[in-house]
C-alpha cells in the first residue's frame, strides 16, 4: 500500500485569474501539466481579468 502524502508536500501552482495558489488534486493526476486555473469559475472569467492567450 502506498504511503500517504501530506498536503504540504503536494505541488502548488498559482491561478492566473485570481492569483491565488492551488494544490494538486487527484482528479488532475493525469493532466497536472495542462491545468492552469484553480476552478471552472476562474477558467470562465479568465478574459475579464486581463489574462492574455498565448
Amino acid at each position: 500500500m502506498p504511503r500517504m502524502r501530506r498536503k504540504a508536500d503536494l505541488p502548488v501552482k498559482t491561478c492566473p485569474a485570481c492569483l491565488r495558489p492551488f494544490s494538486w488534486r487527484r482528479k488532475w493526476a493525469d493532466c497536472w501539466d495542462e491545468v492552469r486555473f484553480c476552478s471552472e469559475r476562474c477558467r470562465r472569467q479568465r478574459r475579464s481579468h486581463g489574462e492574455t492567450t498565448l
